[in-house]
């Protein structure tokens, strides 16, 4: 098989990765506490006698953009914004501890605290 297919494949995965990253983030932009996904990539030049412009696309890491957004009021007595770098606990799934930006708090039965996605926040008081 030729080895140009390779290259040609290695482009097109990484130009896949980056849509569904992209997909991702268009569709949570208004997700509240959402953190948008870099991904990077890097180009690593073949190795022998050929084009010099031909060039391996190799994945890197994703990770997301920990940047505060803006602060909007909302009027509700139990929305909260995260100044800086802190983050607020709460109950996992599996019972562990979590962390999230999340400020939309609701009170659920019983009077116990909860994000908005349900998570119990943890903490004195």
């Amino acid at each position: 098989m030729d080895r140009m297919l390779y290259v040609a494949m290695s482009g097109a995965r990484a130009a896949l990765t980056g849509q569904g990253v992209a997909a991702q983030n268009l569709a949570n932009a208004a997700t509240t506490g959402f953190r948008a996904v870099l991904q990077e990539q890097a180009a690593l030049p073949l190795a022998g006698d050929v084009y010099a412009a031909r060039v391996f696309a190799i994945p890197g890491a994703s990770r997301p953009l920990l940047a505060p957004g803006p602060i909007v009021r909302t009027g509700r007595n139990l929305d909260v914004a995260v100044d800086g770098d802190g983050w607020i606990a709460v109950q996992a799934p599996d019972g562990g501890e979590a962390y999230t930006r999340r400020g939309d708090l609701h009170l659920g039965p019983g009077g116990v605290l909860t994000t908005g996605d349900g998570h119990v926040v943890l903490g004195d008081g």
